[in-house]
């Protein structure tokens, strides 16, 4: 059986040097994160309703995770009534299996893909391919990381850490034996290109495989979103379309996946909307023009039914828009590669370890500096920082924070229970630091930060703690 990916333990320190000191992917972070920060703050500021639409969008959530077991039932009636097929999957493996009986049931050969998060979480490109399929990658960002073989490092630009000119040498590499010979340079011909050589794996693909951004409940439906018009074809002209979804990713009606849409383009992408909002139900019926003559639905559990009933439960509001991504002043600075997974960011953050494991992906709750921009900017309002401080506190009691840290952690929260001595001891040590910072420009060195101090300087303090500034304060006002 093929196994799906696992992040890789204790390699995130070295995936993060490297990160920093590539000079192209760098370049090509900071071309793309203020961009998706400010488009989203202009829809933001367009839309007076917004707020409104992440309190609904949170509660319609909350209703279906209370109820969940209730709508999944409904939404597979309704799939079945329409003509298609559902399929539980409780593991990643299951899922494979499933999607391989399928495609072997189907007598496939070729396969084409839209984009889907899901697919990549179960290593599904990876089982059919050692089965024997020929995948092809119909969505731009996936086409140009399956020609580079690398994985998405963005979930929703998955090819982001690419520069033009390294997307140019990719095609010139693998479309120059398909004869094309002009060595591109800009992104609309690179874009046109790309369509030319996509356009014969539609109409040869036997399996198209999407993803499944709502499913619902109501119609039995899916609903995708691209700006690309990839996923209509690949979903129409292939025999068979296998849709891919988590369990939770089910909404009652139609008019409630509405409120969804109108967040997720928004915050992902900063446009109004997506270019094409495409919504699926069922094979093709008599007297249709297209539209394929299968029609089956993977729902994947793969752990998500484990965080229903805990402490992560809110984390499966997510609706996979990527806005605490474009955010985080750990991703922008160090890519999506350097997770060592398929969901990178804050939200991978909190997913990786509850899906592989906590002692799987230690660092990665911990790398966060907990600024809060994510929760800020979730179109949902997960609490992703209190998330992933409740992971390290697992980690903690676990016995799986390093001995050093422990004993640190441990020290400082002894001094913090005693605030008399806390109190004294900031006393002096913020007047000491605040003379020394000013005197050199910033704190160049401190114990125990070298990794803050080695590439930064610390700012020096104010001199004063902050309860004495605020007696301070309230002195003056009198």
């Amino acid at each position: 059986m093929h196994a799906a990916p696992t992040a890789a333990n204790n390699t995130f320190p070295k995936r993060v040097t490297l990160a920093i000191h590539d000079q192209r992917l760098q370049a090509a972070l900071d071309h793309a994160s203020g961009g998706f920060v400010a488009k989203r703050q202009a829809q933001v500021d367009a839309l007076p309703e917004f707020e409104a639409l992440r309190e609904r969008a949170r509660t319609v959530k909350e209703h279906v995770l209370s109820n969940l077991d209730g709508y999944l039932e409904r939404y597979e009636a309704e799939v079945v009534r329409q003509g298609g097929h559902v399929h539980w999957a409780a593991t990643a493996e299951e899922a494979q299996q499933i999607i391989l009986g399928i495609c072997k049931a189907a007598g496939a050969k070729t396969i084409t893909k839209g984009k889907s998060m899901v697919s990549e979480e179960i290593g599904l490109n990876d089982a059919l391919e050692a089965a024997g399929y020929e995948v092809m990658e119909t969505d731009l960002g996936e086409y140009i990381i399956q020609l580079a073989k690398e994985p998405p490092s963005h979930i929703i630009v998955p090819a982001v850490h690419k520069t033009r000119a390294q997307v140019a040498d990719l095609f010139d590499t693998h479309h120059r034996p398909l004869g094309y010979t002009r060595h591109l340079t800009e992104v609309s011909e690179m874009v046109n290109e790309a369509r030319q050589v996509l356009r014969g794996h539609y109409f040869a693909a036997d399996v198209g495989i999407t993803g499944g951004n709502f499913l619902v409940a109501e119609t039995g439906s899916s609903i995708i979103v691209t700006n690309e018009g990839n996923g209509d074809l690949t979903q129409t002209l292939a025999r068979v379309h296998i849709v891919t979804s988590g369990i939770e990713r089910v909404v009652p009606t139609l008019d409630d996946a509405t409120t969804f849409l109108r967040l997720l383009a928004r915050s992902a992408t900063g446009q109004e909307t997506e270019t094409y909002t495409t919504v699926s139900t069922g094979p093709r019926r008599p007297g249709d023009l297209d539209g394929p003559q299968e029609y089956h639905v993977v729902l994947v559990d793969n752990g998500r039914s484990k965080m229903l009933g805990g402490a992560f439960r809110e984390m499966l509001r997510c609706i996979r828009c990527g806005a605490c991504l474009n955010h985080c002043p750990v991703y922008t600075s160090i890519g999506g590669h350097a997770y060592g997974w398929v969901y990178p960011g804050p939200m991978g953050s909190v997913l990786t370890p509850l899906i592989n494991g906590i002692d799987k992906a230690y660092d990665l709750p911990n790398a966060c500096t907990l600024n809060g921009r994510c929760q800020t900017v979730c179109p949902v309002k997960i609490p992703l920082p209190g998330l992933l401080r409740e992971i390290r506190r697992q980690q903690f009691e676990s016995g799986l924070t390093p001995t050093p840290v422990r004993w640190a952690l441990q020290a400082w929260a002894w001094l913090a229970r005693r605030a008399g001595l806390y109190h004294a001891l900031m006393g002096i040590a913020l007047p000491v630091m605040h003379r020394l910072g000013r005197r050199r420009g910033g704190m160049r060195w401190l114990p125990l930060a070298g990794g803050w101090t080695g590439t930064r300087d610390l700012p020096a303090p104010q001199g004063s703690t902050f309860q004495q500034a605020w007696k301070a304060r309230q002195g003056a006002r009198r």
